[in-house]
């Protein structure tokens, strides 16, 4: 039995990257995924991989940053599939800059996406799993939301603030049935980390006990667990996976 078996994940960012494994290992594990991304091209590439593979997803472009977009995005998949069991808050950008010299813009484009976002797409995707009695909530912090990071004030902040919301709504939302819960990932093998200098990768690598990055796999993994019914009792809890550097 598939552990996600007849389950509608909607998946922020999923267009490529983390996002990207996510939706692939949800449809392995039996779901119908909702890549939900602001690009276009790569959202109708991605989508067509998955189709091609024997996967059921489908793309919805959104920019998470506007409501109205997220509210029309979560009205096509209620509308076309009934229900929504699971949503995936990975969607995130970055602006880098050190204080002295990060612009206002730079800091409210990245609270927009990666904080402001997450609070549109699970406010939105609400009425449906209140009236199912059960759904699964997870956003993707980062430890640089619980230890901070040179020339990221703007991505440690909305981080930090994603674990604040994630405990808050763990609270209210229990007793309705739905559980929410975040993902802290590490440093970790996507694009953005691609365009770093190797020397600085090596250093990155040298910082955690187990002597390498994170893999979007290790995080589609965690997502997994968190969305599927094996984690039922777990709620309000922000899961490291980051390979050890937080000890």
């Amino acid at each position: 039995m598939n552990r996600l078996q007849e389950k509608v994940a909607i998946i922020t960012g999923a267009a490529n990257g983390i996002g990207l494994q996510a939706a692939r290992t949800f449809a392995d594990e039996g779901a119908t995924v909702i890549l939900a991304d602001f690009d276009e091209v790569k959202g109708i590439e991605s989508e067509k991989e998955l189709i091609d593979a024997g996967l059921n997803c489908q793309f919805i472009q959104v920019n998470v940053a506007d409501r109205k977009s997220v509210d029309a995005m979560v009205e096509k998949v209620a509308d076309k599939y009934g229900k929504i069991d699971i949503l995936i808050n990975n969607a995130g950008i970055t602006r880098d800059a050190m204080l002295s010299k990060m612009t206002s813009e730079q800091f409210q484009q990245v609270i927009d996406v990666n904080l402001t976002g997450v609070f549109h797409c699970t406010q939105a995707v609400l009425p449906a799993m209140v009236a199912q009695g059960k759904g699964k909530i997870v956003s993707t912090s980062s430890v640089t939301g619980t230890y901070g990071n040179f020339g990221q004030t703007n991505y440690a902040a909305a981080k930090a603030g994603i674990i604040g919301m994630t405990k808050t709504w763990a609270k209210e939302l229990g007793r309705k049935g739905i559980n929410v819960n975040a993902v802290a990932p590490g440093f970790t093998q996507t694009a953005m980390v691609a365009a770093v200098p190797e020397k600085v990768i090596e250093q990155m690598k040298a910082q955690v006990p187990m002597q390498r990055l994170g893999k979007p796999e290790d995080i589609a993994n965690a997502y997994l667990f968190l969305a599927s019914d094996e984690s039922d009792y777990v709620n309000g809890h922000v899961l490291h996976v980051d390979g050890g550097i937080m000890m």
